[in-house]
């Protein structure tokens, strides 16, 4: 595994980006760091430190999913916006993730056993009750990133590459995300890297880097073919089936259908969130310093919301302004994003 480089100092000097309060009091605090960039690599905005290598967990799936439209593999198995957008999602394992993540195994002649992922309980709280009650266990297609994983096997049963193993730094379709990362974030040599959740490895890079790379996807036109015409289709997808991205009652999916096709929103793991704005050219990611989900949530529905693109939705609008329930449901305090975080000038 090739590490990187610890975090000190930098968590103390990172702004207050969420607030939670109960009663008049501000209780508890996340600090965290956002970029913003545009399509030709400009910063736009910059806070906290965004120098400092993170992993983008599971908002880095686009950038693994690139490979599987740019290589041909895509079209070579027929896939069409569903499945791309499965490609890159942290789905909640309902069955209308389920049931077409089992289909395209079935498309490209594998199954469950050649995922490499493993099971994890379903999101979606009513069908993992009803699996209790009816004494099913969650099988790897269950996990949430079955469908990145699928495309992984996908490509690689393009490329005629042994699929045993295709999880391993070291695999072609593993070096080929590795390869499609350096390009679009301008780093080169080998990026630092850890095991993910799901057993394929995920790379650390500056957020800044990280933004930087997102953003080609907000605007691609200038980058040469077939790259271009894939990342588009990538975005495109994902806007398409927000609820294939995530699931239902999920951030992802709920902001993204608040923005009405104006957004691709993507969440990782640990406190990272991040988005792409194709009519800005611009992408937006964060990274919340203590991992908290919750945080990650009110801030990138802050920024989405400084940008013009989120709606008025009360779904959307209680991300931005999340209520804190005591166990008798009564309103007891807010979850909200701080006054440094709302006073942010995003117009440009």
């Amino acid at each position: 595994m090739n590490r990187a480089p610890e975090r000190s100092e930098y968590r103390l000097t990172n702004p207050v980006l969420v607030e939670i309060t109960r009663g008049t009091l501000v209780e508890s605090v996340h600090r965290g760091s956002v970029t913003i960039a545009d399509a030709s690599g400009e910063i736009v905005l910059s806070v906290g430190d965004t120098e400092t290598p993170v992993y983008p967990r599971s908002s880095l799936k686009p950038i693994q999913a690139l490979p599987l439209v740019e290589s041909g593999a895509a079209d070579a198995f027929g896939l069409n916006t569903e499945h791309i957008a499965l490609a890159c999602a942290s789905h909640s394992g309902e069955p209308m993730h389920t049931t077409r993540v089992a289909a395209w195994l079935r498309h490209i002649g594998l199954g469950e056993p050649d995922l490499a992922c493993g099971p994890h309980p379903v999101r979606y709280e009513p069908v993992w009750r009803e699996m209790v009650r009816r004494g099913e266990a969650p099988t790897r297609i269950h996990n949430n990133c079955s469908g990145k994983h699928t495309g992984f096997l996908t490509l690689a049963r393009h490329w005629g590459v042994a699929t045993a193993g295709y999880e391993r730094h070291d695999h072609p379709v593993q070096q080929a995300v590795a390869k499609a990362l350096g390009e679009l974030s301008g780093l080169s040599g080998e990026l630092p890297w850890g095991v993910d959740g799901c057993a394929a490895p995920n790379f650390a890079l500056p957020l800044s880097r990280f933004t930087r790379a997102l953003a080609r996807f907000a605007d691609p036109r200038h980058l040469a073919e077939p790259r271009a015409s894939a990342m588009k289709r990538i975005m495109e997808s994902m806007i398409a089936h927000p609820e294939l991205v995530a699931g239902t009652g999920r951030a992802c999916t709920i902001l993204m259908r608040s923005a009405q096709g104006r957004a691709a929103v993507k969440t990782g793991a640990e406190g990272v969130f991040a988005a792409i704005v194709p009519e800005r050219g611009w992408a937006v990611a964060i990274k919340i310093d203590d991992g908290a989900g919750r945080a990650a949530e009110t801030v990138i529905a802050s920024l989405l919301n400084s940008l013009g693109v989120l709606g008025k939705d009360d779904a959307a609008r209680q991300i931005l302004v999340a209520p804190v329930l005591n166990t008798r449901d009564a309103l007891v305090g807010e979850r909200r994003p701080s006054e440094a975080l709302r006073t942010l000038s995003l117009r440009r």
